[in-house]
């Protein structure tokens, strides 16, 4: 008689027939990062914070420890302008975190880069604006010259999530031209327009000042789209592909996954974790239990990284080892 439950009897069985794992090299985790010091606390985001350049680096240093190896770095500017221009500077958050985060950990540590103008605009959208629309090609040369000022400070990966035509291609020709040929871009190939974001939008204060995203970002409704984005972003050079939100595209992970032979990421963001949270704190679900079941589900669905807020969680309280 056939009885699929011999394979679950003990522990140790169900581990030899695991179909999927989830590690510590399979994480990368969000860093907030201003020049001010201290830690400032994001109440929709429980556990996570903005961190001064000081307080980030001893971060990194603890999780490291325990193999959590990949970060991911959005910046929180001194001040917003219509030109963004903040976004550009040598001198801002970003670029002085990982010029810190280099110095102390070099390749031990891989630090990947949010390249987007959202935070940086007093507007709030992830482009420049003129007359009321949000332009892109102009749009465009200014986030290929925030992908070379993240590369001059020593990012290894820069992740354009700001989601206008051509990004990709002018990037690598940017950085090529620079002198950055091996510095890899991870571009958010699937990034639909959508709810799920808002604990971001307060961590980041990104929120849209007028309008939405949706003439940018994708329609949650298509997926041939989606698939069909990730495919010319890989030809205009990127060398990972990434898709946001992470549990609602579960079989576009798996449909990229099928139609690329190039790395796949996911984003877990802000929503996902932070509903596990609250629900968490009214004694409803596990949040431990849930958040690893949420990371397995994305792992399984065909994802090789995930950027998750969980991941110094999970090696923390022991449920990734």
């Amino acid at each position: 008689m056939i009885r699929s439950r011999r394979m679950r009897r003990t522990q140790a069985i169900r581990d030899l027939v695991a179909e999927t794992d989830l590690r510590p090299r399979h994480l990368i985790q969000p860093y907030f990062v201003q020049k001010a010091k201290g830690f400032s606390e994001i109440a929709a985001l429980p556990g996570i914070g903005r961190t001064g350049i000081h307080e980030t680096c001893a971060q990194v240093e603890k999780d490291l420890k325990k193999g959590l190896r990949s970060v991911l770095l959005f910046g929180i500017p001194d001040e917003k302008a219509p030109d963004a221009h903040g976004a550009h500077d040598p001198d801002g958050a970003v670029p002085l975190t990982i010029k810190a985060l280099k110095t102390q950990f070099g390749d031990d540590l891989i630090v990947m880069t949010d390249v987007c103008l959202c935070s940086y605009t007093d507007h709030g959208h992830c482009g420049l604006v003129h007359d009321g629309e949000v332009v892109n090609d102009a749009s465009v040369a200014l986030l290929a010259e925030m992908a070379v000022r993240h590369a001059e400070a020593g990012a290894d990966v820069l992740a354009p999530s700001d989601m206008m035509d051509g990004r990709i291609a002018a990037m690598r020709v940017r950085l090529d031209e620079e002198g950055f040929q091996n510095r890899a871009i991870m571009s958010y190939a699937i990034k639909h327009a959508g709810a799920y974001y808002g604990p971001f939008r307060e961590a980041a204060d990104s929120s849209p000042k007028f309008g939405d995203r949706r003439s940018y970002q994708m329609d949650p409704r298509n997926s041939r789209e989606g698939l069909r984005d990730g495919l010319m972003d890989l030809e205009e050079g990127a060398d990972i592909l990434l898709l946001k939100p992470a549990l609602p595209n579960l079989d576009l992970i798996w449909r990229l996954r099928e139609a690329s032979l190039a790395p796949i990421a996911a984003y877990h963001v802000s929503s996902e974790f932070s509903s596990v949270k609250a629900a968490e704190e009214r004694g409803w679900v596990n949040g431990d239990q849930l958040l690893y079941e949420h990371l397995i589900a994305i792992r399984r669905a065909g994802a090789d990284m995930i950027v998750t807020y969980a991941g110094r969680e999970a090696l923390e309280k022991g449920w990734v080892q």
